[in-house]
């Protein structure tokens, strides 16, 4: 959560996969990139884990709209 534009983060499958909600406004493709590289290499070294964790950022941008 101490990333710019993230909006939320939650740990699933018992700790194996982290998904990452940025806003799309705020973070590029390119961006999420890069934020899901960045948070990796921060699990990576500061803690200690057995066999890996999978990190993903998901951008999404939605619009609605209804005819009535």
């Amino acid at each position: 959560m101490a990333y710019t534009g993230v909006e939320k983060a939650y740990a699933i499958q018992a700790g194996r996969e982290l998904r990452v909600i940025v806003e799309a406004d705020k973070v590029s493709d390119q961006d999420s990139e890069k934020l899901s590289f960045e948070i990796a290499q921060k699990i990576q070294t500061e803690m200690t884990f057995p066999g890996q964790i999978k990190v993903t950022v998901i951008r999404e941008k939605r619009a609605v709209n209804v005819a009535r």
